[in-house]
């Protein structure tokens, strides 16, 4: 059973955990819908067909922002009778859901960079074009990096997912502006990095949706993680507990182990007790993992477990 303590500590990290992914939602949404306006007005007044694809690009960034938020809306909802462990994985989820659309992304920028190859058709751009493309591509990478912090800093998948979709739009970006540099003297430039940033992209989403669906399917403990969660156990009492039978369960907004331990079968149910609260303690101090033990008299333990 979880002590005030666990619950109080998984409450306050879970709420700052949801204003981090928050923040990071709606700066994205702003950002993306003032560059979105940007690019479109540039593109229009250029006559640029390439720099009008990457508004919208950008502005399905917004969309992908605001699948984000739901998912972490969703994930935050405490367990009910349906769901004990927890709405967590709605979160997943959401990254599935980016996943897919850099999918389209990818498919949608491939189908106009063939276009430019075929149909070689000159824009005129003017200062104005280069100026919008350049803070494009800065604002960008710089959400891209900020979703990554985020990521790192709270766990969730559907932050990394979001900070890929704001590269893959610093990266077009970056390739448009190429082409406006280059594009008089090589006029494949642009269509043929168009193709390279369309393969890159499909690999991102690819990679997004791999690492979602292992995660929903359930993944093994790392080895270093369960090596750590052995010695923390074995550091609590002088005995030989010999914990065995580890297994994690993820639920993205927290973690939970169950295991076995082996203690002498005249030892009284109170110190039992005792020395499986003080195991679930320390491990959840240092590793912020929830652990149900199970206790195995020493007889009845086989040695080659």
């Amino acid at each position: 059973m979880k002590s005030e303590s666990q619950m109080y500590f998984n409450e306050t990290q879970n709420r700052k955990n949801n204003l981090l992914a928050f923040s990071e939602g709606w700066i994205s949404i702003g950002v993306n819908i003032l560059l979105f306006g940007l690019k479109l007005w540039a593109g229009i007044v250029s006559g640029s067909v390439a720099i009008i694809a990457d508004a919208w690009h950008t502005l399905t960034d917004s969309v992908s922002s605001v699948i984000v938020l739901i998912g972490v809306k969703v994930s935050k909802k405490p367990p009910d009778k349906r769901h004990p462990f927890g709405h967590g994985r709605a979160e997943l989820i959401s990254t599935l859901f980016i996943a897919f659309f850099l999918g389209w992304v990818a498919i949608h920028f491939a189908a106009e960079s063939i276009e430019k190859l075929k149909h070689n058709e000159p824009a005129d751009f003017g200062t104005f074009a280069i100026i919008v493309t350049i803070v494009s591509v800065v604002l960008k990478e710089a959400l891209a990096r900020y979703a990554f912090w985020v990521s790192r800093k709270i766990g969730f998948k559907s932050m990394k997912a979001d900070g890929w979709h704001h590269r893959t739009d610093a990266i077009s970006s970056l390739v448009i502006l190429i082409g406006i540099l280059f594009g008089r003297l090589y006029w494949w430039v642009d269509g043929v990095l168009g193709l390279a940033v369309s393969v890159m992209i499909l690999y991102s989403g690819y990679k997004i949706m791999q690492e979602a669906v292992s995660s929903l399917l359930g993944e093994k403990a790392k080895p270093d993680l369960m090596e750590k969660i052995k010695r923390i156990a074995d550091s609590v009492t002088e005995m030989d507990i010999h914990i065995h039978d580890l297994r994690l369960h993820d639920y993205v907004n927290h973690k939970e182990l169950t295991c076995h331990i082996v203690l002498p079968k005249d030892m009284s149910l109170e110190d039992a007790h005792e020395i499986t609260t003080q195991i679930e303690d320390r491990i959840f101090k240092e590793t912020l993992i929830e652990t149900t033990i199970h206790c195995e008299p020493r007889d009845l333990t086989s040695k080659d477990k």
